[in-house]
């Protein structure tokens, strides 16, 4: 099973995200299940979702509190909460940001993951650009899918025209496919 949890704040659409990829699991014939943890439900509080993939029947129904992923929509929580709490050491990080980890203040955290398995991407510029309001959900699975190869981009793009269809659905797609683009050409920093 592979489990994924996504760090932001209310209003961009980390419960979106989450169920995003879990449509994506089930188009390449996989069990999944999304779902979100809310505290405060106002837009720019912390919110937290889940995905789990697997390739059987998903029986498990608690929050995920040893991801193999994290993907953070909003760089600012790093100084809010513990988004690294229980993030296996093989595991894989995310970011939705234009600055490096040491800027962040998390290159110590980063430095302690597989080379290769921790990316910034400016995922909310990507969305302004395409999408022409900064949210960053669509464009991080792009990105996801690339970096992970848990799911294939194409699954993503269609998961993403059947939520959104015509051009919201497009451009989203869009977004998505630069940052699969700029994770999939990246040099590896380290």
């Amino acid at each position: 099973m592979f489990q994924v949890r996504f760090h932001g704040r209310g209003g961009q659409g980390v419960v979106t995200a989450a169920e995003l990829l879990s449509v994506a699991a089930f188009l390449e014939q996989r069990h999944a299940q999304a779902f979100p943890s809310f505290g405060s439900e106002r837009t720019g509080a912390p919110v937290v979702s889940f995905c789990r993939i697997d390739d059987k029947e998903i029986r498990l129904r608690e929050p995920i509190l040893e991801p193999d992923a994290l993907i953070v929509q909003d760089p600012t929580l790093f100084k809010a909460v513990d988004v690294f709490h229980g993030l296996r050491p093989d595991g894989y990080l995310l970011v939705n940001t234009n600055r490096s980890f040491g800027d962040l203040q998390i290159a110590d955290a980063v430095a302690k993951l597989p080379r290769g398995q921790a990316r910034a991407v400016p995922a909310s510029d990507l969305a302004l650009k395409y999408v022409g309001r900064p949210l960053p959900n669509a464009a991080l699975l792009g990105a996801f899918a690339a970096l992970t190869k848990i799911v294939r981009f194409d699954s993503v793009a269609v998961a993403i025209r059947q939520t959104f269809p015509g051009k919201v659905g497009e451009t989203n797609v869009a977004a998505a496919q630069a940052a699969h683009d700029a994770v999939a050409v990246a040099p590896v920093a380290g």
